[in-house]
């Protein structure tokens, strides 16, 4: 006699299977992208119960369709530097799924970008919009050139290449590119002036993170760090806890790192270091954030240049060992899997409460179950990162409008939107029985929203 234990049991086994199945046929398809199967494995990972609970995402095959891009363009970029010489880098696009909206995502310019990384951007780029509560698909792109040591000329002829081929791809109601790693202010308005030189016409909302003389929102520069404070704030008062008095530390010294050290100071906090690429500086005193600003916005300068200013403060020319100094909160705000699995017990044993990831995919899979495992506060990437791109959402709601909202106005939004985040994904993990998981909850919650639109709109 079947027992309700019995088929539930049994519809877990099918879920199960069916995961492992789909997870086997992804790594056969995409063999040696580590980055894009490292995403596909952590958001599978949290699935069982859904679609234990809701087989028909299986008879839909939702998992087979999220799984393959939509489209995914590569294209050649060739540009002349400033000696005369001819470069060419190579150009990415990935439209990975179109069920809520348009395809939004940012662009990343790093010699480091490649397939992988593009499509683990874009994958993961599909559920932290689906969050946001905001009508937008999932995409990401970018080129492996490195904006460092360029002179703006070259910086502008690479952009307007690269635009050349792009701009037949995107669009207002297509695909709407923003800024991520190597693309700010002057690049998104290299790429817009070529694009409104080839098209002819001026469409201010087929690129977010633009100036606010063209169409910008306030508010889009501060979006993802002070969204991570937001989200991780949420986070701490259900423990009863805040940033008032904590320690913190923050690697990376771009817009993410900077607004996120900003926020968190105002609400009370302490941050004693913070990174780029070649090493970290450690202020016992308290890292001024203004410096900061001044050296990596206005100068673009290299961190270690702060001790100009403050004799006091000690810099290390390794940016990894920055999670050795111990801290309350930690905030990996960099790039993707800086913290491993050892880095993560060394913030352990040094009493790490709470880690928001103000990065793409900053800790690895291994890492994260370190902080679970240690009953460790953890907010993930695609919950608490997504408030850069839910601005960029607002951006294209006063561009399609002709508004200007305030800064008040725009923060506002913001704070709404991440508290709405943080409480939908803890439901999320309440419901499918992981209370306290956010990393479930928010991949549970992200997941259904898409899942159920792309089972309306039919096999597309």
């Amino acid at each position: 006699m079947e027992t309700k234990e019995n088929v539930l049991e049994a519809g877990t086994t099918q879920a199960r299977d069916y995961v492992t199945n789909v997870y086997e046929a992804v790594k056969r398809r995409n063999p040696n992208e580590e980055e894009y199967l490292q995403a596909v494995k952590e958001i599978f990972e949290s699935l069982v119960p859904v679609l234990t609970a809701y087989p028909a995402y299986m008879k839909y095959g939702i998992l087979e369709r999220l799984t393959e891009p939509e489209r995914f363009i590569t294209f050649r970029v060739p540009w002349v530097d400033d000696s005369g010489n001819v470069q060419v880098n190579r150009g990415f696009r990935v439209q990975f799924n179109s069920a809520l909206g348009p395809y939004k995502g940012g662009l990343r310019f790093h010699p480091s970008v490649n397939g992988s990384i593009i499509k683990f951007l874009g994958f993961e780029q599909i559920f932290k919009n689906s969050l946001t509560g905001q009508s937008i698909g999932g995409g990401k792109g970018g080129a492996d050139f490195d904006p460092k040591g360029k002179s703006d000329v070259e910086i502008m002829r690479f952009c307007q290449s690269f635009m050349t081929e792009l701009y037949r791809h995107i669009g207002p109601d297509t695909d709407v590119p923003a800024g991520d790693i190597g693309v700010g202010a002057r690049e998104i308005g290299y790429l817009f002036g070529q694009y409104k030189r080839i098209r002819g016409t001026v469409e201010s909302g087929v690129l977010t993170g633009k100036g606010l003389r063209y169409g910008g929102s306030l508010t889009r520069k501060e979006a993802t760090g002070f969204g991570t404070i937001y989200f991780v704030q949420e986070m701490l008062k259900d423990k009863a806890l805040d940033f008032s008095g904590r320690t913190i530390i923050v690697s990376g010294s771009g817009n993410v790192s900077i607004y996120a050290m900003e926020k968190a100071i105002e609400l009370g906090a302490k941050v004693v270091a913070c990174s780029d690429s070649n090493g970290f500086i450690y202020d016992e005193k308290g890292i001024n954030v203004e410096t900061v600003k001044q050296l990596k916005e206005a100068g673009n300068e290299r961190i270690y240049a702060y001790l100009d200013q403050h004799p006091h403060a000690q810099y290390v020319d390794d940016c990894s060992s920055i999670w050795s100094i111990p801290c309350d909160i930690a905030l990996p705000c960099a790039t993707q899997n800086e913290i491993d699995e050892a880095t993560a017990k060394t913030l352990v044993a040094n009493g790490v409460k709470a880690v928001g990831e103000g990065a793409n995919m900053p800790s690895t899979l291994e890492a994260i179950n370190v902080f679970l495992d240690n009953d460790v506060l953890f907010a993930p990437a695609k919950a608490a990162n997504a408030g850069g791109v839910a601005v960029s959402a607002l951006e294209m709601a006063q561009n399609s409008g002709k508004l200007s909202w305030t800064f008040e106005e725009v923060d506002a939004k913001l704070q709404e939107i991440m508290k709405s985040i943080y409480q939908n994904s803890k439901q999320a993990a309440k419901d499918y029985g992981h209370p306290g998981n956010l990393v479930d909850g928010a991949n549970i919650a992200g997941f259904i929203k898409v899942a159920d639109a792309m089972v309306e709109q039919g096999i597309i």
